[in-house]
């Protein structure tokens, strides 16, 4: 796994790299839309590219899955699913919060995860059984067990607005519960920060295996608890997530429980 492992930060890294370059230069003529509040430019095409390149120069029969190709890939032993740049409408605001998300499913199960962040060089990895780390430096979930202490990361479903009505009391109910709420714009990163323990939890609707496999991977091999709303793990399949520490998790999946149940 060592390999994959290097490969994967290779990737990323390199990917970061051409990011960083291009902060703050996007013209309005460099994006695309591809459906409502949903963009794409010319640098995560690119991204992409590199990442796909590293991976196949190193295992070339392993399959991909990206966010910005077909998706068309067979039921394959080895399955990389990758997020070019996490936090697209961020890049092109020259907001700084974004990522790169590299994820490897071997046999349908998620054994290693990479999110780099190429503004602050800040590299988060983990594979199955090792732990999980930052920039060499071993991570874990944070400690909290108070939820009115908690400092909960969530995002909003721009993408899918028909869950905001669901969305608003959910996060209504928190602020009545919680320290505080921080929406950031890039899942990759709020799950890298439920790993390290600098947010308690996280929450959010309808997101892509692409957004979340990465930090899946992180946050369990950080000590952490990844569900969908119903507490099991079909987070991949429903798009809908709930991460943090054991204590912060069962929490947040109680109170999003009623919220839901109360409609």
């Amino acid at each position: 796994m060592k390999e994959y492992l290097t490969v994967a930060i290779e990737a990323a890294q390199k990917a970061g790299n051409i990011i960083k370059e291009r902060i703050g230069t996007i013209k309005d003529n460099e994006v695309t839309q591809k459906s409502i509040s949903d963009y794409v430019t010319e640098v995560d095409v690119l991204s992409e590219k590199t990442i796909i390149a590293h991976i196949k120069k190193h295992f070339p029969t392993h399959q991909i899955m990206s966010e910005e190709s077909s998706n068309d890939y067979k039921k394959a032993e080895y399955l990389w699913i990758i997020d070019p740049l996490d936090g697209t409408t961020n890049f092109i605001h020259a907001f700084p919060v974004f990522a790169i998300s590299i994820a490897l499913m071997y046999k349908g199960e998620l054994v290693l995860g990479v999110v780099h962040d190429p503004t602050r060089g800040e590299t988060f990895y983990a594979e199955a059984g090792s732990g999980a780390f930052l920039n060499e430096e071993k991570i874990r979930v944070s400690t909290l067990s108070l939820p009115e202490m908690s400092l909960i990361a969530t995002g909003f479903p721009f993408r899918n607005k028909q869950f905001i009505p669901s969305y608003v009391k959910i996060f209504q109910s928190l602020l009545y519960s919680v320290s505080d709420l921080r929406r950031a714009g890039a899942a990759a990163i709020d799950l890298a920060y439920v790993a390290c323990g600098r947010v308690d939890g996280f929450f959010e609707f309808a997101l892509s295996p692409w957004d979340i496999a990465a930090g899946i991977v992180l946050i369990k091999q950080a000590g952490g608890v990844v569900s969908n709303f119903d507490g099991e793990e079909k987070y991949l399949k429903t798009g809908h997530i709930i991460a943090g520490n054991p204590v912060i998790h069962s929490f947040l999946v109680k109170k999003i429980r009623e919220v839901l149940s109360s409609k």
